[in-house]
């Protein structure tokens, strides 16, 4: 709601973070419901307070993805692409059948709404091709988000259907 420094005023610059604390208080709450993916935090331990750091959601995403280890993603669901797999998935709620690991298939297609940007993609291609080489990788988004229109984003007044040019 400003559209020069000069009308910026004190009301104004503290709607318009309270605006910025109101979407991500919205965002914790939805991602409240999640089981494995619900914060990109980790606050570490009491005695090791350095330890605190950060983990991306998309990186935690494509860890998973990439990680044999865990043969039933919790957050993640595996989308049926053919009969067997249809089957499997089917037969999963009456017996004990593992459903399909999202990483078995060696075609990777993540689409991101909201925008991505070039960092996040190369985050994604580097840790595809460490963790799981030979996996090909689509990354698609809405937008391709420079640092610029990723501000912009954030003071959009409607994120849905923002006004910011990007």
């Amino acid at each position: 709601g400003c559209d020069s420094s000069l009308n910026l005023t004190s009301q104004k610059a503290t709607d318009a973070v309270d605006g910025i604390f109101r979407s991500l208080r919205d965002v914790a709450r939805v991602r409240m419901h999640m089981k494995q993916f619900n914060s990109i935090h980790n606050p570490g331990s009491n005695t090791h307070q350095a330890s605190a750091s950060y983990k991306p959601l998309l990186k935690q995403v494509v860890e998973e993805i990439c990680n044999p280890d865990r043969p039933d993603p919790v957050d993640i669901e595996h989308m049926s692409s053919g009969l067997t797999d249809l089957l499997k998935t089917g037969f999963s709620m009456f017996m004990k059948v593992n459903r399909p690991h999202p990483g078995d298939h060696p075609l990777l297609i993540i689409f991101m709404v909201g925008g991505v940007s070039v960092s996040e993609v190369k985050m994604v291609k580097d840790l595809v091709a460490t963790r799981k080489p030979g996996t090909q990788v689509i990354m698609l988004s809405s937008v391709l988000l420079t640092p610029h229109s990723a501000v912009e984003l954030l003071f959009a007044p409607d994120r849905l259907q923002p006004d910011a040019h990007i």
